[in-house]
């Protein structure tokens, strides 16, 4: 089939690309940058941003299927930087989609967008929307999700929402680069008491639940308008995970000890700074990051599982070695 993948030069649209082109798809790629590895793989690379209409709707002429991965991630900056980004380019794929008339558009989402703050153990699709957020990227996000499901079933088209969490692997940019830059630099506290349960995703266990869903969209399917949480299925105690992961790279653990509620009013406090000051750098903590560091967060998976025949093909360990093989030789270098 034709697909697009928007933002397919990204750490998931990436290796959602490869897995496309390895059963032998037809792969053009939307995104910002140039990308010259992507054209040696056979990617037609079409260069634009979300927020123009007129280039994604371009982009989706003659598409059997649209990857909507490009999104704005990060846990600070102006409300226009997200909602252009993740709502705004979101619509922008909704009405390429109807205008050339492609069947199917999957979406990535995240679990964020039903993150209130408190413990989320073992939960599935059916927790709603918190009534408010505190901080733009999953509040973006669920709005975009919102709309996604409101375009299905409309002029033909189908769409599924996925929300892989936390996703890691080799070629990551944010999660753990970010993680590891603190730990060198001995500005990484652990948040909470330490035995919170997280869920995280393995990036080509990510890609892959991309390509089932787009398989199992059809008219009548339970998939069609539906939402799915996506994870290694396999849940870390966070803090002694990252410790062990930080030892095996040979860098420092966290040697501070700080309580959620603490983390918390120092986050609210760096917030408001940032704003009165007009600071454009990222608070070092926020009240969203103090409770997805502190908090419980993994999912029930049993929708994917049955709906979409999503497991893991990757164990927790095998994903870690896999991760690690990579990180040491980017350390060493």
């Amino acid at each position: 089939m034709k697909a697009l993948v928007t933002g397919g030069g990204g750490f998931l649209g990436r290796y959602i690309v490869e897995q496309l082109l390895a059963r032998g798809d037809e792969v053009t790629v939307f995104a910002r940058g140039a990308y010259p590895e992507l054209g040696g793989l056979g990617v037609h690379l079409v260069r634009g941003d979300i927020q123009d209409a007129d280039a994604i709707a371009e982009a989706c002429a003659g598409m059997d299927v649209v990857f909507h991965v490009a999104a704005k991630a990060g846990l600070w900056g102006p409300w226009e930087d997200f909602y252009s980004v993740n709502v705004v380019g979101t619509e922008n794929v909704i009405a390429a989609c109807h205008k050339h008339g492609v069947p199917k558009l999957i979406n990535t989402s995240s679990p964020s967008v039903i993150f209130d703050g408190q413990p989320q153990e073992g939960v599935d699709e059916s927790v709603p929307y918190p009534e408010a957020y505190e901080s733009f990227y999953p509040q973006t996000k669920a709005l975009a999700e919102q709309k996604v499901a409101e375009a299905n079933g409309r002029d033909g088209l189908l769409t599924v929402s996925l929300r892989p969490h936390l996703i890691f692997g080799p070629r990551d940019r944010h999660l753990l680069p970010a993680l590891l830059a603190r730990a060198r630099a001995g500005t990484l506290p652990q948040v909470g008491d330490g035995t919170n349960k997280v869920d995280l995703t393995y990036v080509e266990d990510a890609a892959w639940a991309h390509l089932l869903a787009a398989d199992a969209l059809a008219p009548g399917a339970p998939v069609a308008g539906s939402t799915y949480f996506i994870s290694q299925d396999d849940p870390v105690v966070l803090w002694p995970w990252i410790r062990d992961l930080l030892q095996t790279l040979d860098l420092p653990g966290p040697k501070l000890r700080v309580p959620l509620s603490l983390a918390r009013a120092t986050g609210a406090l760096l917030e408001s700074t940032h704003r009165a000051l007009h600071l454009k750098s990222e608070p070092r903590i926020t009240r969203f990051l103090a409770s997805e560091l502190a908090q419980s967060h993994y999912y029930d998976i049993s929708r994917a599982k049955y709906d979409l025949g999503y497991q893991p093909r990757f164990t927790m360990d095998e994903a870690l070695d896999k991760t690690l093989a990579y990180f040491r030789r980017v350390l060493s270098e």
